[in-house]
C-alpha cells in the first residue's frame, strides 16, 4: 500500500478580500518547495510599506486602482493573496542547480510578482531575470534581520531615483518625506553622493531626518519650501503629496524633479515639462537589479548607511502594523518578525 506523503505546513499571512487591515488573516498554507534553480529561505523578519497598505485597501490613485483589481483580481486577490515586497532570512535548502547559494546562507531580497513575503518561508531563484523580478543577495554583515529587511523597497527606489537626478558634490538636494522609507535611506545616499540636503517633513521628526545627515530641515505643516526663496538642483518627492507648481518653481535650470509616487496629472505635466523646459521631471520607479542591491550592501558594510525602524511586531499582529501604518505617520520602517527569529 503507497503511503500518502505529508505535506508540510507553514503560518502565513492570507489576503483575502480588498478592504481594511482585518481582511489579513493569520493561516497554515503549504510549505514551498524548491525547484531545481530555486533556494528555500526561512524568513525572520518583513515588512510593511504603504505600498503593501494600498494594495491591500485600493487606497490608490483611479488609475492605479484599475492596474491593481486587472492584474491581482477584479472582485477579491486572487493571483496574489500573500503580500510583503522584502525580507531577510537564512536559506534553508537549496535546488540541485544552484550555484551562488547554499544551506546556512543569510540572506535579503526584494520581491517582485506575486510577492509572498508575509509568511515564514519562500523559494526564490537564486538569479534575477531582470524588470521587477525577485532578487536576492547576502545580508549586510553588520546589520540584524530586521534592519536588513528594510532596504531593498526604500533603498533602491532611493538609489534609483538619486541617480536619474545626476547629483554632482555640492549640488542642492531636496528631499520631501524625509522621515520615511524612502526618505530616510535617501538622505542618506544624496549626502554620500555630496549633496547639500534639506529635508522636509513634520517637526517632530526633525532630530531623526539631521541624525541621517540632513543639513537643513523644514516643517512641511509650517512653510512652503517654494516660497522662502532657496532653488534645488534635484527635488525629490517621495511621497506624492508636494504641489507640482512648487516643484517647478523651486527647481534651477537643467535641474531634477524627481516623482516616486505621481499623479496621473503630474506624468502628464512632466512628460510636457521635460519636453518644453530645461528642466526633467523622473516619474520612473526603480527595477530591481542585483548589483543595486549589492551596492546598498557595500554602503552599508562602509558605514555610510542605515536603516530607521520606527515599530516591530510579531507575524501574529499584522493585523495592527497594518492599522498603524495606514495612519501614515511612521518614521523611516515597520517591520514584521516570525517567531522563529531568534538570531542577529
Amino acid at each position: 500500500m503507497v503511503k500518502k506523503m505529508e505535506i508540510k505546513k507553514m503560518k502565513a499571512i492570507v489576503w483575502t478580500k480588498y478592504g481594511p487591515p482585518e481582511v489579513l488573516q493569520l493561516k497554515e498554507v503549504e510549505k514551498p518547495t524548491p525547484k531545481d534553480n530555486e533556494v528555500l529561505i526561512r524568513i525572520y523578519a518583513t515588512t510593511v510599506t504603504a505600498g503593501d497598505c494600498e494594495a491591500r485597501s485600493l487606497s490608490l490613485y483611479l488609475w492605479l486602482r484599475l492596474f491593481v483589481r486587472i492584474y491581482f483580481g477584479l472582485r477579491k486577490p486572487k493571483r496574489i493573496t500573500i503580500l510583503g515586497q522584502e525580507l531577510a532570512g537564512e536559506i534553508e535548502s537549496v535546488g540541485k542547480d544552484v550555484k551562488l547559494f547554499k544551506k546556512g546562507d543569510q540572506v535579503f531580497a526584494a520581491l517582485g510578482f506575486p510577492l509572498g513575503a508575509y509568511a515564514e518561508y519562500i523559494c526564490l531563484p537564486e538569479e534575477s531575470k531582470g524588470g521587477n523580478a525577485n532578487i536576492v543577495t547576502k545580508k549586510p554583515v553588520n546589520m540584524s534581520y530586521e534592519e536588513a529587511a528594510v532596504v531593498p523597497t526604500g533603498g533602491l527606489n532611493a538609489l534609483h531615483f538619486l541617480r536619474k537626478g545626476n547629483i554632482q558634490s555640492g549640488q542642492k538636494v531636496l528631499i520631501y518625506g524625509a522621515s520615511g522609507s524612502i526618505g530616510t535611506f535617501a538622505i542618506q545616499i544624496a549626502k554620500y553622493f555630496g549633496a547639500e540636503v534639506t529635508g522636509v517633513c513634520s517637526a517632530t521628526n526633525f532630530e531623526l531626518v539631521k541624525s541621517l545627515g540632513a543639513d537643513k530641515v523644514i516643517d512641511y505643516t509650517k512653510e512652503d519650501f517654494s516660497k522662502n526663496g532657496e532653488t534645488y538642483d534635484v527635488i525629490f518627492d517621495t511621497l506624492g503629496k508636494s504641489s507640482f507648481s512648487s516643484c517647478i518653481r523651486a527647481l534651477k535650470k537643467k535641474g531634477f524633479a524627481l516623482l516616486a509616487n505621481p499623479k496621473l496629472s503630474q506624468l502628464v505635466r512632466g512628460r510636457w515639462t521635460s519636453m518644453t523646459s530645461s528642466k526633467k521631471v523622473i516619474t520612473k520607479m526603480a527595477k530591481h537589479r542585483i548589483e543595486d542591491l549589492n551596492y546598498l550592501k557595500e554602503l552599508i558594510e562602509a558605514g555610510k548607511l542605515k536603516s530607521v525602524i520606527d515599530r516591530s511586531y510579531p507575524l501574529e499582529q499584522m493585523v495592527e502594523a497594518h492599522t498603524y501604518v495606514d495612519k501614515g505617520h511612521k518614521k523611516g520602517n515597520v517591520v514584521i518578525t516570525l517567531e522563529h527569529n531568534n538570531k542577529t
